[in-house]
């Protein structure tokens, strides 16, 4: 059987995507010095809030999603990914490219949205399937459940891929309803676009 173990040694943001992604690089080893045809990996990647400590303004903007009751906040999931690792001995390295969204009303979105500075606590969790050869030729084994890494996402990390992706933007979600209303009021009022109308009615709902 396999002895294996993960770890993450780097996150960065991919500059070339079609959408906003981080790579995780991973090393993986194999500490019983068989020779592993491949392995087919599944990586869940949560985030463990109650990991790290929180400013006050960052507690406050937390409120929507942890509450203000005792104990500590549940984790979130954040992704999860597949990734077909080539056949090694010993130890390797690879890449897990993990697309991110910046929808505000998506969880994970909201909680790395709040947070000034620091980092974000993530747990990667892994499971898949081993095929290795064996004295009967092709032995095929299950990543076991337990096998887990951890690491601390610097909240930098994730500012440079959203201003990388959206310089000076944010994402928010509207009813299709609010969307159609907010049409009208633009072409009723000749106003070019729909960040435009939302200062218009801001600054009038201010007066």
């Amino acid at each position: 059987m396999a002895d294996l173990s993960f770890d993450c040694l780097d996150v960065a943001p991919q500059r070339y995507a079609a959408a906003p992604t981080l790579l995780f690089r991973l090393r993986i080893v194999e500490r019983g010095g068989e020779r592993l045809h491949a392995l087919a990996l599944r990586c869940q990647i949560r985030i463990d809030p109650g990991a790290r400590r929180y400013d006050p303004v960052e507690s406050r903007a937390l409120t929507h999603l942890f509450g203000t009751g005792p104990g500590p906040p549940h984790p979130i999931q954040f992704a999860t990914v597949s990734t077909v690792v080539p056949g090694f001995t010993g130890s390797t390295e690879t890449e897990l490219a993990v697309p991110c969204g910046y929808d505000l009303e998506v969880a994970s979105g909201r909680y790395f949205s709040s947070l000034r500075d620091g980092v974000i606590p993530l747990r990667l969790m892994f499971s898949g399937t081993v095929f290795g050869i064996g004295p009967n030729g092709l032995r095929v084994e299950q990543v076991p459940w337990h096998l887990e890494a951890g690491y601390r996402l610097p909240v930098a990390t994730w500012r440079e891929l959203v201003d990388m992706y959206f310089p000076g933007e944010a994402w928010l979600r509207l009813d299709r309803r609010t969307v159609d209303a907010l049409a009208r009021y633009r072409l009723d009022r000749a106003i070019p676009t729909a960040d435009a109308a939302i200062t218009s009615l801001l600054a009038g709902a201010a007066r």
